[in-house]
């Protein structure tokens, strides 16, 4: 009988929400294998995190503590994640994709010798052998692939998966005796977090991005920061945006930034270049507003509104607030 294994991600003391799609993944793989999942949570002083996550069903919650592992090292994590897989008899790992899954899984397969499928969006069949299916090429392809190895790692992509619900009931929360070396010929330098009060891109339920439309940065933050205030949304941007040095990287949404699929997203003065499709067309309702009616945008989004940005905007906003106060 073959487990499940879910590497935890922790950000600030919490488990981040975005573990909850990997262990909804790891729920579907499990029931078609035969197995169970457990759940990983590696760092120092983790056990908030671990309880946290003792609250979704796993059969346990494994907890590495220790002083190597308070500052993410991927080489130290990797060797880690792979010697709990062996002591757990999981022959499957897998993560919520991420910076830090991108990261750390690639050296866990090789650890493993085990096959990786990334960016899974969704498994295949009811029954081994077992396929994943993946996008490529920005989402125009979805690939079918299956894994030949006995062992295989997956990062899942957490747009495709919704977030766990809690299952009744705590899972045991065990402590791994697992050894944990640093890895000498890496430093830990120092971590430069992106300070907001603004719900985190990837578990934002309301997200309002802007494109090149807006111009200028004073365009972008004088349209949008509005918006986002009277929704309590996240804010997002285009590459095109970001490259023009018009908001920081962190805000980026797409093939090369983050993947989103919050309630409602709404983009603003944003043509909807594929790349950027491919990382927010999962989001549940799209709101588009673009003054050009043939901006792509308007191909998957649920409402379009054909208008001047900063004439509509600030519109939208006044009327959000006259519902909100009334």
């Amino acid at each position: 009988m073959a487990d499940v294994l879910v590497v935890a991600e922790v950000a600030q003391g919490r488990l981040r929400k975005t573990t909850l799609s990997a262990i909804t993944f790891a729920r579907q793989l499990a029931s078609r294998i035969g197995g169970g999942f457990s759940v990983l949570v590696l760092g120092k002083g983790v056990s908030g995190p671990a309880q946290e996550a003792a609250a979704f069903g796993a059969k346990a919650v494994h907890v590495v503590d220790a002083p190597a592992l308070e500052h993410y090292i991927a080489s130290t994590w990797a060797a880690v994640v792979a010697e709990a897989a062996t002591r757990v008899g999981a022959d499957f790992v897998a993560a919520t994709s991420s910076t830090f899954a991108r990261d750390l899984l690639p050296r866990v397969a090789a650890r493993m010798n085990a096959g990786m499928v990334s960016e899974v969006t969704a498994i295949v069949g009811d029954a081994p052998p077992l396929r994943f299916k993946r996008p490529m090429w920005a989402g125009n392809v979805i690939a079918t692939v299956e894994v030949k190895t006995p062992k295989a790692v997956f990062s899942v992509r957490g747009a495709e998966f919704d977030a766990a619900a809690a299952a009744g009931g705590a899972s045991p929360v065990q402590a791994l005796a697992i050894p944990v070396t640093a890895d000498p010929k890496v430093r830990y330098a120092g971590f430069a977090a992106t300070i907001s009060e603004r719900p985190d891109l990837t578990e934002a339920s309301v997200i309002v991005s802007g494109g090149r439309g807006l111009r200028d940065k004073q365009g972008f933050e004088g349209v949008l920061n509005p918006l986002a205030d009277a929704l309590h949304a996240a804010i997002g941007a285009t590459r095109a945006v970001v490259d023009a040095g018009i908001a920081p990287n962190d805000l980026q949404i797409g093939q090369t930034g983050k993947v989103v699929a919050p309630n409602l997203y709404i983009g603003v003065a944003l043509s909807g270049a594929i790349q950027h499709l491919a990382g927010m067309k999962n989001s549940k309702v799209i709101v588009a507003i673009n003054k050009d009616p043939e901006a792509p945008i308007f191909s998957v989004a649920d409402y379009g509104l054909v208008a001047d940005a900063f004439k509509a905007v600030p519109e939208l906003v006044e009327e959000i607030r006259k519902v909100r106060g009334a």
